[in-house]
């Protein structure tokens, strides 16, 4: 009788699976040990021990070289800059996943991409659980996209949004966004963990089965990464990001996960009243068009993904008030900033920077996080120092290390190319950059010695009193 209990009370015993990798426990905790997660152990019965027996199949398995690939053709979505993230449009069936911050754009793109991909032959349904049906219709009527062909439905229930796509049946589908839509049958608010599960699950069946492209809207944390399960990012078979500081036009999408193509390409967009558009050439938001040099400003070409894009970063020192200098930065990583005033410091032999207040940042919101970067902001604080302004036209392109010497990077011969494109005849490169364009002055550093001696030297007062007597 003790045994029979014993075995009772051990099978009726509760265990605890984590949300995020799956681990189980016989007891609760508050972090998974497995995946380091906070707050996804929860309750769940006693796992039994259950065997499946073959069943129907759906289709039978073919040797590979039979399947036809045509059905997984990528049809455009009318967005240029968007196809060449998603490795040339939107397949059948595919399920992406775009997140980004409050305010970034993301409701503006997709629906601009909803009015271009529908036509009489390709329905598209715009699903809105975040504002209302008139407010995502005043939005189209600014930035023009109306279209005969595009359906708009607010809803927050995940069976009400099934019947309209069985309805409407779409070649297309936007939710905005997947953390509003929840289903009755699953106990939570919305965008919890089990409803923002069940409501992607359900989706991505319905987009198998119908051949229908999903477009999924969803919101990130505060740290950035997305909200939800990571299952979620498992699931879905595109995740893109979007990027972009709401004060600045230029705006971003990455490709963090590509199912169908690759992940290294990036997609430009300037945001402005009218809506949003792609920019096939926007080395133009990172530049500052002026007549005369001036001190402090270097330009350098940063690679986007595959993209080359020319940016200008910008220094200025000034006499510090407080024991304790400044050191402020916008659009560049603090650490390799202090890295670059180190070097120039030990190895430059530049001393004025101590002291002073030091200000370092990029011209158009861009960010500027490739250690590709270095020598122009190493030139540009070198510069500011001396008051002395750099040579118009040069770029510079090179990793700096601690000991002073300037290293390759990738991509050098694509970023000459987009330079010499812009107008720009003399660069600053490692050693070793390989076909240099036709009429492009290249000069080769091998440490920061070599590259400051592109600062003309100051001249001196009396020189400058001459000169402006002449």
């Amino acid at each position: 009788m003790a045994a029979r209990t014993s075995r009772s009370s051990a099978k009726d015993r509760p265990s605890y699976r984590c949300t995020e990798c799956g681990w189980t426990t016989a007891k609760w905790l508050g972090r998974c040990p497995e995946c380091q997660a906070w707050g996804t152990v929860e309750e769940m019965g006693a796992p039994a021990v259950r065997t499946t027996a073959p069943g129907r199949v759906s289709t039978a398995a073919l040797p590979i070289a039979q399947v036809d690939g045509r059905t997984a053709a990528a049809r455009s979505t009318g967005v240029d800059e968007l196809d060449r993230v998603l490795g040339g449009g939107l397949v059948p069936g595919a399920v992406v996943l775009l997140a980004g911050e409050p305010g970034v754009g993301k409701s503006t793109l997709l629906l601009d991409v909803a009015a271009k991909a529908s036509g009489p032959s390709h329905r598209t349904l715009y699903v809105t659980g975040e504002e209302s049906a008139s407010q995502v219709r005043l939005r189209a009527d600014r930035i023009g996209a109306l279209s005969d062909h595009l359906y708009l439905a607010a809803e927050t229930d995940l069976s009400a949004v099934l019947g309209h796509i069985e309805a409407v049946n779409p070649s297309l589908l936007v939710l905005d966004s997947v953390q509003t839509v929840a289903s009755p049958e699953i106990d939570g608010a919305p965008g919890g963990m089990a409803q923002v599960r069940e409501v992607a699950g359900a989706l991505i069946r319905a987009s198998k089965e119908r051949g229908m492209s999903t477009l999924l809207v969803g919101h990130v944390t505060k740290d950035g990464a997305i909200a939800g399960p990571r299952l979620l990012e498992h699931l879905v078979d595109v995740v893109l990001g979007f990027e972009g500081d709401r004060h600045a036009r230029l705006r971003l999408v990455r490709g963090v996960k590509n199912r169908y193509g690759a992940t290294d390409e990036v997609g430009c967009f300037e945001l402005h009243d009218e809506g949003i558009t792609g920019l096939a050439d926007p080395s133009g938001l990172f530049l500052t068009r002026r007549a005369e040099a001036v001190p402090g400003t270097c330009l350098t070409v940063t690679l986007e993904g595959k993209r080359p894009l020319v940016a200008e970063v910008q220094a200025l020192t000034v006499d510090s008030q407080i024991p304790s200098p400044r050191r402020t930065t916008s659009g560049l990583e603090t650490s390799r900033v202090s890295m670059m005033l180190a070097v120039l410091e030990q190895r430059g032999r530049i001393t004025a920077l101590g002291k002073r207040d030091i200000y370092s940042a990029t011209v158009g919101g861009v960010k500027l996080t490739e250690p590709a970067a270095d020598l122009a902001v190493a030139l540009a604080l070198a510069s500011a120092a001396s008051d002395v302004p750099l040579p118009k036209n040069l770029v510079a392109i090179g990793e700096v290390g601690l000991a002073g010497e300037v290293r390759r990077v990738t991509g050098v011969q694509r970023r000459l190319a987009e330079a010499h494109r812009l107008g720009f005849t003399h660069a600053l490169v490692p050693a070793d950059p390989g076909k240099v364009p036709a009429g492009m002055k290249v000069t080769e550093v091998a440490d920061m010695g070599d590259a400051l001696r592109v600062l003309p030297r100051r001249r001196s007062r009396e020189q400058a009193r001459e000169t402006a007597r002449e």
